[in-house]
């Protein structure tokens, strides 16, 4: 693997009067230079033909001013056989941010590329285009939720230095929180992990130096120069828990929520390595790939393009006064509700369709929150008496497990919200997919179901990938691992596997005859001295739609 020389990030921890905190969205580095490429480099969209290229310059002189430069793609580390160049520009309207659609390249190539300014080299990145026609093995690293006050990117180093062809990110790429909400006291106090701007973000420039903060940490730059990514947002990109007409974290005095949403969508075209038509705003956001005839990418956005507003069990259930009886009827089960909406349902079908009719062996779907049924586990009394936890931990274990009886799902946030819309989709995949593999974020733990109908019918399976940094369900459902394990595969029929303890990523890897998928885990995100290991492999052969 070649060396990307990212550790230099480190730099800006330094203040100097070459550059000012403005125009860095409140960073400043050390040294002096004609141009300063303050948040790295990075690729992403692979095609294969094509890939998008990305960085972020700045003149010596730290305004916000207007720069011409070039980019240049080789077919080696050390620039020797140039095959594709040409003119840069960093514009303030795009903060700065360069971000070049390279097309006419071979398939399935590595390519490095690096950008010129002022006569100042960037860091070098590497990338890859897609395979066309015929391809043994392809493996995708799949990551989601990382919370930059919650510990270092240990995962994204990872990540940097494993051998995979592509990155996938299902989003909480940042979060937008206050410094003081959903953050680790010793990532901030011991670690130096505050967030700018401190309080929830909101404008324009909120979000800019959000994302421009999170792209300062070296493990981050690191797995953005050694692989292209693929990514879709979830809801902290934008506002916990949004839905096309709100969020549950946008209130009132914080303004108009679809021009919060406009500015989000804006800045995350800014600053992600993303392919968009619009030049300000990152419209609707799913999209596919294809990846020769072994798979087609199929990335979709169960977030805001067509959701319906989230139950809770406190407003439609108890506060309701409803029984649980009377609450599925009326409520979970409707049969208008969406995840989806209408369009960007009829496009999956087609997508499915299409990847089918062209012989495709795989459809791998990104998406982001869980699709398997995860049914609130049966704990009883005696099995919760005797576990050590603090009352208010007490109080909500005890909630779920008398909920438990009545079969209701642990996440009204997840696919388990809208099963009506989930049957329509399952219906979908099993008439116009060949081996659908679901993959999803969100929820910080791995996750392995054995996605199943109505009928019993075997869909698909399913991974859903730990977080980068983000603390999973042992923080809020704090009961010996072993035992939650056991609770959570008893109570969920479709539940495979679980791996609730630890951060990291999944690999997983598709041939022509099989998917094979693995978490890769950091011992603590609080720590640069941390070890890495790897699950046990779980398989899924062509034909069989579920794990062995």
């Amino acid at each position: 693997m070649t060396s990307f020389n990212l550790r230099r990030r480190d730099t800006l921890r330094g203040v100097t009067a070459a550059l000012g905190t403005a125009s860095l969205r409140g960073f400043a580095v050390e040294g002096n230079a004609k141009a300063f490429f303050t948040h790295g480099v990075a690729s992403g969209d692979p095609l294969d033909d094509r890939v998008i290229l990305w960085t972020r310059v700045l003149p010596e002189s730290g305004s916000m001013e207007r720069l011409l430069g070039r980019w240049q793609l080789a077919a080696d580390a050390k620039f020797e056989r140039i095959v594709a160049e040409g003119e840069a520009v960093a514009d303030p309207q795009r903060d700065n941010t360069v971000k070049i659609d390279v097309v006419g390249l071979a398939p399935d190539t590595q390519y490095w590329y690096r950008f010129t300014f002022n006569e100042v080299v960037s860091p070098v990145g590497r990338t890859r285009t897609l395979p066309s026609g015929a391809c043994e093995q392809f493996s995708i690293g799949v990551c989601s939720c990382s919370n930059y006050p919650q510990g270092f990117f240990n995962a994204y180093r990872d990540m940097a230095e494993a051998s995979i062809d592509l990155v996938m990110h299902l989003g909480d790429y940042i979060y937008e929180y206050a410094n003081d909400r959903y953050s680790n006291p010793v990532a901030i106090e011991e670690l130096g992990r505050s967030i700018q701007p401190a309080h929830e973000i909101l404008s324009l420039e909120d979000y800019r130096q959000r994302y421009a903060l999170y792209r300062t940490d070296p493990d981050l730059q690191a797995a953005h120069a050694a692989h292209p990514w693929i990514c879709v947002w979830d809801d902290h990109e934008l506002a916990n828990n949004t839905w096309r007409e709100g969020a549950e974290n946008h209130n009132e005095g914080e303004g108009d929520f679809h021009l919060r949403m406009a500015i989000a969508r804006r800045v995350y075209h800014e600053w992600m390595p993303i392919r968009t038509p619009a030049q300000t705003e990152q419209g609707p956001i799913y999209r596919s790939f294809k990846v020769g005839s072994l798979a087609d990418i199929i990335m979709l956005d169960t977030r805001l393009t067509g959701r319906d507003e989230q139950l809770d069990y406190r407003r439609d259930l108890i506060g309701a006064e409803l029984t649980p009886a009377q609450f599925r009827e009326r409520h979970l089960d409707d049969p208008t509700r969406t995840m989806l909406g209408a369009d960007q349902y009829s496009w999956l079908s087609n997508q499915l369709a299409a990847s089918k009719s062209r012989g495709a062996t795989w459809q791998f779907v990104g998406q982001q929150v869980l699709m398997g049924k995860l049914i609130m586990p049966a704990i009883s009394p005696e099995e919760l008496a005797q576990v050590e936890l603090p009352e208010r931990s007490r109080e909500y274990v005890g909630s779920i497990a008398r909920l438990s009886a009545y079969q209701l799902p642990m996440n009204l946030d997840a696919w388990d919200g809208y099963p009506a819309c989930r049957a329509r989709v399952f219906e979908r995949l099993l008439e116009d997919a060949s081996n659908p593999v679901v993959v999803a974020g969100d929820t910080h733990n791995g996750w392995a179901f054995n996605l199943r109908d109505k009928d019993d019918a075997p869909v698909g399976v399913e991974v859903g990938c730990p977080g980068i940094s983000s603390p999973g369900i042992e923080n809020y459902f704090p009961l010996p691992a072993e035992q939650l394990r056991a609770a959570l595969l008893a109570s969920s029929d479709e539940l495979v596997a679980l791996e609730s303890e630890h951060r990291g990523w999944a690999l997983i890897t598709l041939t022509p005859d099989v998917m094979t998928s693995r978490w890769r885990l950091v011992s603590t995100v609080l720590s640069r001295d941390y070890d890495v290991f790897e699950t046990e492999p779980l398989t899924c052969r062509v034909g069989q739609r579920r794990f062995a």
